[in-house]
């Protein structure tokens, strides 16, 4: 019963999660380049990891409690992750229909200081993370009672370790396939749908 009770917080955090981190363009091309090159993957893949995690702890925690407060600030909030999900699905879809690509260049070795400093820059000073993680996982946790709140905030972390992993250490196998145009349509053409339906759900809710 515990387990069916929490499974749709769970993988609704895990979907939105996985959507939001996989749209952040700078850190997973470092990542990327990382993993191709074999350099610092497992410190740099941790780090990323966890900085989300400690984002989305203080969405939850704060802004979810915050929220709770208020019936007003939850409609507010709600039809602000609405409109968030529909126009970030909508950016996706219009990524998936340009004639783009990502280069991951092969440059000089790098040490692990400049690595860490590199990717907290990328985490840490973009403001979209804040947007996302804090503002947007921590308010639309708010929707779920109790303790479902965290049990969504982790299906959010867990998306991240599973993205950053997956990134890091099958650099070698994605960079080749990422390389081409139509891969990159493809995964903004699936993240497009899933922000939309995510979106929908919200509204139906909403409604």
């Amino acid at each position: 019963m515990f387990i069916a009770v929490n499974v749709a917080p769970l993988l609704q955090g895990f979907m939105l999660g996985g959507t939001l981190i996989i749209a952040i363009g700078a850190q997973n091309a470092f990542l990327l380049r990382l993993g191709l090159q074999r350099q610092h993957v497992l410190p740099i893949v941790l780090l990323c990891a966890f900085s989300d995690a400690l984002l989305i702890a203080a969405g939850v925690a704060g802004m979810g409690a915050l929220v709770k407060q208020s019936q007003i600030l939850l409609t507010i909030i709600t039809w602000g992750g609405i409109a968030f999900l529909a126009i970030y699905g909508f950016q996706a879809f219009l990524r998936a229909f340009k004639n783009e690509e990502m280069h991951v260049g092969k440059g000089e070795r790098i040490s692990l200081r400049k690595a860490v400093l590199t990717v907290l820059a990328f985490t840490y000073l973009n403001p979209h993370v804040y947007l996302d993680t804090v503002l947007l996982v921590g308010s639309l946790s708010a929707q779920w009672p109790g303790t479902q709140q965290w049990i969504f905030g982790s299906g959010a972390m867990a998306a991240s370790f599973v993205w950053f992993f997956a990134l890091g250490f099958g650099a070698r196998i994605l960079t080749p396939l990422f390389e081409k145009p139509i891969a990159w349509r493809i995964l903004d053409f699936f993240i497009g749908v899933v922000m939309w339906s995510i979106a929908l759900t919200l509204l139906q809710g909403a409604l």
